[in-house]
């Protein structure tokens, strides 16, 4: 290779951070900020809105499927491209988007193939760091949290700037322009250095069905309980008479505080294991999501946000390090796939109930307490698997 296998790795890494900024700000909770101005126009119910994206995340659950097991069969690069391209081009599509089953179309294609980039790619980081991929598996997913923030701060100015069909086209022209070029710089490591990889990892400490069943259902839990700031905080303090501006402008910050999180929480994965740096991370979350429906001003949303942001992004991250010990090497993208798929379906459900209970009620109050309970049950899934792992790790040492 024409450079180090570390120094193309971090590379690898930064190219990877800067997609998933991109895509995942967008397809995750960047519709927050269109909720308000799509109510407005075309007095649509927020649960029906909230909808949209619950779209995307399923396109995400269905494509995290498919496009995992074609990652483990096709050149990465590929993949990459497709999934850049179809994004960008979705996005830009919606901004000329009149009915409801568009967005939900467009939103879902976007997802489909914009799952290409997610655990396809996080597989690919594990290849290339053998050792140490807790902290390489943090910076990356750290950009899916600067994209998380930066992206509807973004929209937001562009909405009051160019109206929501010209943030739509903007985000996808700029998307495709970034990313594309990017995605080109995708590449597996050499096959003598992916042998070595492969040979250095520790056979998985539980059989790998099991521990996907398991993974599965403990991320469609925590993702139920995260989505839920995620979708609905900006539509939560602009209820409180604060502008769009301002209110993503809180989650801006908790996501840049989620930056130093999963950074953080990747390289405590490396010291102390991935599943209990998971647990920690979760119990975090699940903690601290109700409280955002007792404040009251601006002040204590910018103080508390951050504090939260800081927690809850050590979720996907040790999710991610924690698949990646519990899979082997030549299905992992797969595997990851799977149990990212079934993270996306929570991401899906957690934002619409949140909404659908928004109608109903005209508060958020039942819709984050519903989130709460999820994260005790994920709690209490990955407690039980933390035991089993252990019991098996002493077994076999014995």
């Amino acid at each position: 290779m024409s450079m180090p296998v570390s120094r193309q790795g971090w590379v690898i890494v930064g190219a990877v951070a800067v997609i998933l900024a991109i895509a995942m700000g967008q397809l995750v909770n960047g519709l927050s900020v269109f909720f308000v101005p799509l109510e407005a126009e075309f007095g649509w119910p927020r649960g029906a809105v909230a909808l949209i994206n619950s779209a995307g995340l399923a396109g995400l659950a269905i494509g995290g499927i498919v496009m995992g097991a074609v990652a483990d069969r096709t050149p990465i690069r590929r993949v990459a491209l497709a999934g850049t391209t179809a994004v960008g081009l979705c996005v830009m599509l919606a901004a000329g988007a009149s009915g409801l089953w568009q967005f939900y179309l467009l939103f879902f294609v976007a997802g489909i193939f914009g799952a290409g980039l997610f655990a396809p790619l996080f597989a690919l980081i594990g290849g290339w760091f053998p050792a140490g991929a807790g902290l390489a598996i943090g910076i990356a997913s750290a950009g899916q949290a600067a994209g998380q923030g930066g992206v509807p701060f973004l929209a937001a100015w562009l909405i009051e700037q160019l109206g929501w069909r010209g943030a739509f086209l903007v985000l996808g022209l700029a998307s495709i322009a970034v990313m594309v070029p990017l995605a080109m710089l995708m590449r597996e490591p050499q096959r003598a250095v992916g042998g070595v990889a492969m040979r250095a990892e520790p056979a998985p400490p539980i059989p790998p069905r099991l521990a996907v069943a398991w993974l599965s259902a403990a991320t469609l839990l925590c993702c139920a309980c995260m989505s839920v700031p995620l979708m609905h905080l900006v539509p939560l303090i602009q209820g409180l008479c604060i502008s769009g501006t301002d209110a993503s402008g809180v989650l801006f910050a908790m996501l840049m505080a989620a930056i130093l999180g999963r950074v953080a929480f990747g390289k405590l994965a490396d010291l102390i294991g991935p599943i209990p740096a998971y647990m920690t991370a979760s119990l975090w979350q699940t903690s601290a999501v109700f409280a955002f429906t007792r404040l009251t001003d601006l002040g204590q949303f910018y103080l508390f946000a951050p504090i939260y942001g800081f927690g809850y992004a050590g979720v996907m991250t040790t999710v991610l390090v924690t698949a990646r010990m519990l899979t082997p090497a030549a299905q992992r993208a797969t595997l990851m796939g799977v149990i990212l798929g079934f993270a996306w379906i929570g991401h899906a459900v957690g934002g619409f109930q949140a909404g659908l209970f928004f109608d109903l009620t005209g508060s958020y109050a039942l819709g984050f307490g519903a989130a709460a309970l999820a994260g005790i049950v994920n709690l209490a899934l990955v407690a039980l698997l933390f035991l089993r792992v252990r019991r098996r790790q002493a077994s076999a040492m014995a």
